[in-house]
């Protein structure tokens, strides 16, 4: 089966060659499995077997697209937020409308004129669309996006005193993300719409389901819908224990739900199999706490067995993950492990990690 195959299959539960497989790797697991295998970073994830392929189109880009060298080194993106480079990540360190006035935070206006550049990021993904699963990442949507211009406690604070204000802000965040949405899915040949929106800590969400569903909700449906309309699944990511809007999130016309960090409470992957697999497929759920960096070769093996088992059980619905990216501490055999049990043994992806050699040093073959 070619990725794409796989990947509409296992979601439609239908027979697939192996579980799809859609992993992200720490940057200092990339650099080392890149040294390993002898191939650029940016092909790591495709000699490991990773079946889709996407990236970010909205301000996601500026966090984990604009790629700093130096720690500390700053970058202000479209949105006009501050990043800082902290380890391997960017984080924000200005936020545009932090202690901003009324009129201030209403008078804001997104970077509609690099939409084209945006967008654009799209380019090297569809080039061969045709056997890779293919994915527009419109995310952060709602309200991530606006507490990265106004700060989580201020954010929190409008939904809480001034829900005028935060609706309207609220309403725009979804606005410029369905905007985006739109024009990709017009102009790309695309598999699945990509939403995300964190909104959830490790113990708990960010706020109340009541205020989730009344402020919150009404946008991101309004996002999932670009997709349902363009006949595309809708992928969303939410970090941390969202277990009591899952429910909400189906009734939205949601198909796959992302990433499934297994140690938050309520966020068992086979106990979400029995109760929603009906209704939605999964991708993630592999422990990257405790199990892939501390555990044995052959806790790896029987805990991701017994998770493509369960989580499958329907004969689909599972994509495999990890609950986090994979963390630079976890052996490189626990890593082959893993994907071995998914049926991608370390001789194939030497095999294919050989064949991107190859292709690089023959662009024409």
């Amino acid at each position: 089966m070619t990725s794409k195959e796989r990947v509409h299959a296992a979601l439609e539960r239908k027979p697939v060659d192996r579980v799809p497989i859609f992993m992200w790797f720490h940057p200092e697991t990339t650099a080392r499995l890149a040294n390993l295998l002898d191939i650029p970073p940016t092909f790591v994830g495709e000699a490991m077997g990773n079946d889709i392929r996407q990236t970010w189109v909205n301000n996601n880009y500026a966090m984990e697209g604009i790629v700093c060298q130096y720690e500390g080194e700053r970058h202000t993106d479209f949105w006009g937020i501050k990043w800082e480079k902290v380890g391997h990540f960017n984080q924000i360190v200005d936020f545009p409308l932090a202690e901003a006035t009324k009129e201030q935070i209403l008078s804001y206006r997104f970077p509609t004129g690099h939409r084209e550049e945006l967008l654009m990021q799209m380019t090297p993904v569809v080039r061969d669309s045709a056997s890779w699963f293919v994915g527009c990442d419109v995310s952060p949507c709602v309200f991530e996006m606006y507490f990265r211009l106004r700060g989580m406690a201020d954010a929190l604070l409008d939904m809480a005193h001034d829900k005028e204000l935060a609706g309207e802000m609220l309403k725009r965040c979804a606005d410029f993300s369905i905007e985006l949405a739109e024009r990709a899915c017009k102009r790309y040949r695309l598999d699945w719409l990509w939403t995300g929106d964190d909104v959830a800590g490790q113990e708990s969400l960010i706020m109340s389901p009541g205020m989730w569903r009344e402020l919150i909700k009404p946008q991101l449906r309004r996002v999932f819908d670009v997709g349902r309309s363009a006949d595309l699944w809708v992928a969303y990511h939410c970090c941390g224990a969202l277990r009591p809007i899952i429910a909400d999130l189906i009734e939205m016309g949601l198909d796959v739900l992302n990433p499934i960090q297994c140690n938050c409470p309520g966020m068992d992957p086979l106990e979400l199999k029995r109760e929603f697999g009906r209704y939605l497929a999964f991708m993630g759920g592999v422990d990257t706490v405790n199990l892939l960096p501390h555990g044995s070769v052959a806790d790896v093996r029987r805990s991701t067995a017994r998770l493509i088992e369960g989580m499958t059980s329907d004969g689909g619905g599972y994509i495999l993950a990890a609950s986090h990216t994979v963390p630079p501490e976890t052996p490189d055999e626990n890593i082959f492990a893993m994907f071995s049990e998914a049926g991608v043994s370390k001789e194939e992806i030497f095999d294919r990690a050989a064949r991107i050699r190859q292709r690089q040093a023959s662009p024409s073959l």
